[in-house]
């Protein structure tokens, strides 16, 4: 977005682009159009790199506002968590258009380059892993594929020593609904998050008094949709996959499509879904 049209006949003589900051030098374009290098002449493997290279950038921004989105929960600031979990919305809903463009590619274009992958693979992913981590799919197994990068581990393992965005909204919930914090379950730190019933009839006083709890309301909708959104993004990376490469095992050594498809089965927030089947 640029903010107003340039006329190169009025308005070049009153900018010295020599010495002023301009467009390229405050995005550092130059440095980011250098980071795309085909390894093989394919065709379609400029497409694969910076369809790679966009959705990490989108997980980079997830990550930034995930993160202030729990600070800001914890500080009592509601309506600026409401705009940012909005917002990691629509960055779901723009990951899922980019699998429209890779689906372009077909199982013919991508053997053409498949083999320069080497065992490189998505769920290698330092990124995905700290948003599944963020909002509470925990799995200290897949800290494994990082080992052997200190800072991104040490990372990983600072934040799986914290409550996770989940965790954080169950302490309001019972704050909340009980008055106190004395019942609150234990953070599910070191593993993915597990149904509780006693989470779960939290939830249920919350949708059955929704004018008495009406920011825990807008706070699990708001965590329905980004699941929501979330799940979609999941099913149309199995979906993409299964279109280029069939059953075929994945580049990192993963099972392909049938371990994408295991993934469709984690829910990241259970007691607010399980709850509507209560109501």
């Amino acid at each position: 977005m640029t903010e107003g049209a340039y006329n190169p006949e009025t308005d070049g003589a009153k900018t010295d682009f020599g010495s002023a900051m301009s467009y390229g030098d405050y995005l550092h374009l130059d440095a980011l159009l250098a980071q795309q290098h085909p390894l093989s002449d394919a065709h379609d493997e400029m497409l694969f790199i910076i369809q790679h290279h966009t959705s990490e950038l989108w997980m980079k921004l997830i990550i930034h506002e995930m993160t202030a989105a729990r600070a800001a929960l914890i500080a009592g600031q509601m309506p600026e968590c409401f705009k940012m979990l909005a917002r990691v919305g629509r960055i779901f809903e723009q990951l899922n258009q980019q699998w429209e463009v890779l689906r372009t590619m077909t199982p013919a274009d991508y053997t053409t380059f498949r083999e320069s992958l080497g065992p490189s693979s998505g769920f290698q992913s330092y990124q995905y892993r700290l948003i599944e981590y963020l909002l509470g799919n925990r799995n200290p197994n897949m800290l494994k594929p990082h080992a052997h990068v200190p800072e991104v581990s040490s990372l990983l393992t600072e934040e799986l020593a914290r409550p996770s965005f989940y965790d954080e909204a169950i302490r309001l919930l019972f704050r909340t609904v009980d008055g106190d914090e004395r019942n609150v379950p234990a953070p599910q730190l070191d593993s993915p998050h597990i149904s509780t019933p006693e989470i779960q009839d939290r939830w249920k006083t919350v949708y059955q008094n929704v004018d008495r709890y009406w920011t825990l309301y807008q706070l699990a909708e708001k965590l329905v949709d980004l699941e929501d959104y979330f799940r979609r993004w999941r099913f149309n990376h199995v979906t993409t996959v299964e279109r280029v490469i069939g059953f075929k095992r994945g580049t990192g050594g993963t099972s392909g499509v049938g371990y994408l498809r295991r993934m469709l089965e984690v829910e990241l927030f259970p007691e607010l879904w399980h709850v509507r089947g209560e109501l």
